[in-house]
């Protein structure tokens, strides 16, 4: 029977494997998620503490923050402010898949299912510039501005989380819930390559143009101005992501034994 330990910190000792500090975060999640999804812990149960994690994964704090947070995108874990990430009840009908898609997509994988993203966030916004009313606008605005101003202060986990607020909402826009949902599930397998996509500076600045050309087809309410900027903005998009994947895969060779 699956366990549910008071103690996390001697639960997951020994269980997990060192890595090397070198390693993305998309290999910290990867090692989690391997054993989380392995059966041995009960719903809800708690994970040991971000500076646990750290030293018996032999990685910095900030990989496992930005394992965890791509986690719980997944479904796989929740995390209570002032209390600790916990292993959700119930198991996401991706995580039969994870393992070999989400984070641990190779090249080929990613282009596909980038692919997908384009077409459905394409399809999202021309929906959404023919059925977005003004509160749906003014919540877009407010994502924009946030990116705007963290990508000014340089906080990039702020900005990236702003990127994806923005993409959740413009779907809703639509009014599609089931392409919402499908396409949450898409942002979720990619979500790891899609903030490593935005770590310069110029890259911010461009996505930021990108999105606020959206924005404005939106406000006019012009389904084919939508269409237009949603092309142009995942193009950009498409190829971040896919180097990304590409320095990864270098990255890997280049810290194998």
């Amino acid at each position: 029977m699956p366990s549910n330990p008071t103690d996390p910190d001697s639960e997951f000792s020994g269980r997990l494997s060192a890595i090397r500090a070198t390693t993305p975060t998309a290999a910290v999640a990867s090692e989690l998620l391997s054993y989380l999804t392995a059966g041995d812990l009960a719903p809800g149960a708690r994970l040991p503490s971000e500076r646990k994690l750290a030293e018996t994964l032999g990685t910095g704090r900030s990989a496992v923050r930005e394992a965890l947070a791509a986690l719980e995108i997944l479904g796989v874990v929740e995390v209570r402010p002032g209390s600790g990430t916990y292993l959700r009840s119930g198991s996401s009908e991706l995580l039969p898949r994870t393992l070999s898609w989400g984070l641990m997509l190779g090249t080929r994988n990613t282009a596909d299912l980038t692919e997908i993203r384009t077409s459905l966030e394409v399809l999202a916004a021309r929906l959404a510039a023919l059925n977005a009313g003004p509160d749906d606008v003014r919540r877009l605005r407010g994502h924009l501005a946030t990116m705007r101003e963290n990508a000014d202060l340089g906080d990039r986990d702020a900005f990236v989380e702003a990127d994806a607020r923005f993409h959740q909402e413009l779907a809703a826009a639509s009014q599609n819930i089931a392409l919402a949902n499908v396409l949450q599930s898409v942002r979720a397998l990619l979500r790891v390559w899609v903030d490593r996509g935005v770590a310069k500076e110029e890259d911010a600045r461009i996505a930021i143009e990108e999105h606020a050309r959206v924005l404005d087809a939106l406000e006019g309410n012009d389904a084919v101005k939508a269409n237009e900027a949603m092309v142009a903005h995942m193009d950009t998009a498409a190829t971040r992501v896919l180097s990304s994947v590409a320095e990864f895969d270098g990255e890997k060779i280049q810290t194998t034994p």
